[in-house]
């Protein structure tokens, strides 16, 4: 197994990337933390995986949620290998004029502060492993953001750049920093995404400019995310990979 005796938090993982994150990295022979504002939802992950993996309630925007889901890894595990920031949130695909200041704060709160506070939680204890794996969920709107979406493109091309600048620096501790750069997904804000109902005919108009020809699947990401932890990807930090169909080409 890939990731045998490997320790993991995989945040957003009571549902689409992330629980396809959590269920790979688990049948890979890591414990993984499920963190999840979903409380039920990540009992339920949690459940379905077995006795390596644990709930924790955690909304990423708060350093005390943070700190505590860190904390409760290691003491439930012993350490923290492999650190995951896939929470994510958008808003509404629409007028960049009509997003509300308040879903502009949620989604640079939940998809760029997060990163500045399990960085801050996480590192340290990386450190006592001799190093480790970072793996952020970035998308490909950081790199060819179209219009409707500007303001999440803009928290994800923050992403991006902080992968970079992260790897950069935490180079020296032997901590890795990499990022999976997703397509459209078939996960829960599919149509927060589309900005319309989602429908085949809808899918159609989005999957046009794919040439693969379909969205993206939990299993796609979690299987770049795995590359990543694995330590195979030991020389690799600082790199996005877009799992995306050819969508940036």
């Amino acid at each position: 197994m890939r990731l045998a005796g490997k320790i993991a938090i995989v945040t957003g993982s009571a549902s689409g990337f992330g629980r396809g994150i959590a269920e790979t990295f688990a049948r890979e022979g890591a414990n993984v933390m499920i963190a999840d504002r979903d409380t039920k939802g990540a009992a339920l992950v949690s459940a379905g995986i077995g006795k390596a993996a644990v709930p924790f309630t955690c909304d990423v925007a708060l350093k005390a949620d943070v700190d505590a889901m860190v904390a409760a890894c290691v003491q439930t595990f012993g350490g923290l290998d492999i650190l995951v920031n896939n929470a994510g949130v958008t808003h509404k695909n629409q007028s960049l004029l009509t997003v509300t200041e308040e879903d502009f704060d949620r989604i640079y709160a939940v998809n760029v502060k997060s990163i500045y506070l399990t960085t801050l939680a996480a590192v340290p204890e990386l450190e006592k492993r001799g190093g480790g794996s970072i793996i952020i969920t970035a998308s490909t709107a950081g790199v060819r953001p179209r219009p409707g979406l500007t303001w999440y493109n803009g928290s994800k091309g923050a992403a991006l750049t902080l992968t970079k600048s992260m790897a950069a620096e935490l180079a020296a501790k032997n901590i890795r920093v990499n990022a999976i750069n997703p397509v459209i997904g078939e996960t829960g804000m599919i149509e927060q995404f589309m900005g319309m109902p989602d429908t085949p005919e809808n899918r159609a108009k989005f999957t046009a400019g794919i040439p693969l020809g379909r969205f993206s699947k939990p299993s796609d990401i979690a299987n770049a995310a795995l590359f990543f932890a694995d330590p195979a990807s030991a020389f690799i930090t600082g790199t996005a990979i877009e799992v995306d169909g050819g969508r940036c080409i």
